[in-house]
């Protein structure tokens, strides 16, 4: 008798399988060294002329280098990480993430188009990867094809501003590209004839999303670590340099306790409970990234006051090391909205304590208005503690 010709197997689509294994991968983490450097760069940036125009600057090389983590992290928590193509996408993004790094220094300079071309070349090739790969699964296709549809339009400002803007004016076209970028994001990247994502095709891993935001928050510190031990001035006496020192190391660990104080550590949870955990995914980035600017920012101040912790505090450098926090507390309490749906008084406060201070602190050496703003989040984070002391553990209660 012949023998059945067995039914062809139609392949898996690489994304997740909902019963594996939702730990970060080694590869993920390996990924994440590029952006220390980058990070350093950045904050290094930032102090080289400080001025509206420096920041300005550095904030749009700060909203590339997270845009391009950020998407990064949204593809493996979508796509199955163990693939080979995956993996081989995050190598290729990493190259591409690491030669934007090298253009930092000069993005506004001689080597905007490395910067900018790179970046549109990190997404606009991600999609040419992806819609092949994922062309027997149509809606998977369709979603890999809106995506790129808005990567292609922001190119266009992100390729002219390198190519034909100089100055202000590429600062200009490459502000609408990332407003292009980030409001796509927003809107589920909407395509004529196509629609927007659906919520369905948005779903986001708890375990995995959260760790990875986690993770880069603590390679921001790192940057803040990295500037405290390596930016130490030898051309003050012993107490000033150890009193400058002592100041940033304090400052980087309130950072840190106070955003691991209830809401990163119950982020998983309050995803889990959601009812609807894709809205994580559109707010996450944006407040992570007010957070990351502030530390950014704040370990750029850390370089002024490490060089120079005597003398005069010019009103530039006293909004770099009180900005800095100030970034930190305001994105801190867009967090602690998404995961408590409510807002303690402590953040806002945090900020008006810090405005109070400036004036004074102009007529002060740098060192003290870095120890102003310690003590500022140090009083956020003595106040955090006292607000949970003896209280049973809060349960997380995301926005509906």
């Amino acid at each position: 008798m012949p023998t059945a010709t067995p039914e062809p197997v139609e392949p898996r689509p690489p994304v997740r399988d909902p019963e594996a294994p939702r730990r970060v991968t080694l590869l993920e983490l390996f990924f994440d060294l590029v952006y220390v450097v980058a990070l350093a760069l950045i904050s290094r940036y930032l102090i080289g002329g400080v001025g509206w125009e420096r920041a300005a600057e550095s904030l749009i090389m700060l909203m590339a280098i997270w845009w391009t983590w950020a998407i990064t992290t949204l593809v493996t928590d979508l796509y199955d990480p163990q693939r080979a193509e995956i993996k081989l996408l995050v190598v290729a993004v990493m190259f591409g993430a690491l030669l934007m790094t090298t253009a930092i220094p000069e993005a506004f300079g001689a080597r905007g188009l490395v910067f900018a071309g790179t970046y549109v070349a990190i997404h606009l090739g991600r999609g040419l990867f992806l819609m092949p790969t994922v062309r027997r699964h149509p809606q998977t296709r369709r979603r890999a094809i809106r995506i790129f549809v808005w990567f292609a339009v922001s190119a266009v400002p992100w390729l002219v501003g390198a190519v034909a803007a100089h100055d202000t004016a590429r600062t200009w076209f490459w502000a609408g590209a990332l407003a292009i970028d980030y409001l796509g994001f927003r809107l589920a990247y909407p395509v004529p004839g196509l629609g927007s994502v659906p919520d369905a095709h948005r779903k986001v891993t708890a375990e995995h999303l959260s760790e990875r935001y986690q993770q880069f928050f603590i390679i921001a510190l790192g940057d803040a670590v990295l500037v405290s031990g390596t930016v130490f001035s030898l051309h003050h006496s012993e107490v000033e340099n150890i009193a400058a020192f002592t100041t940033a190391f304090a400052t980087t660990l309130l950072l840190w306790r106070v955003y691991v104080h209830k809401s990163g550590e119950l982020l998983p949870h309050a995803i889990a409970r959601s009812s609807q955990p894709s809205k994580f995914l559109n707010t996450a980035p944006y407040t992570h990234l007010l957070m990351v600017a502030g530390v950014v920012t704040t370990a750029a101040g850390f370089d002024l006051v490490l060089l120079e912790p005597t003398g005069h505090t010019p009103p530039a450098w006293l909004a770099v090391i009180l900005g800095g926090p100030a970034l930190f507390l305001t994105g801190r309490a867009a967090f602690e909205y998404e995961v408590f749906s409510r807002v303690s008084s402590s953040r806002p406060g945090g900020v008006l304590a810090l405005l109070c201070v400036a004036p004074a602190l102009l007529f002060l050496a740098p060192v003290y208005a870095s120890l102003g703003a310690m003590l500022v989040l140090a009083g956020v984070a003595g106040a955090d503690h006292l607000r949970s002391r003896g209280r049973p553990p809060e349960q997380p209660m995301p926005p509906h």
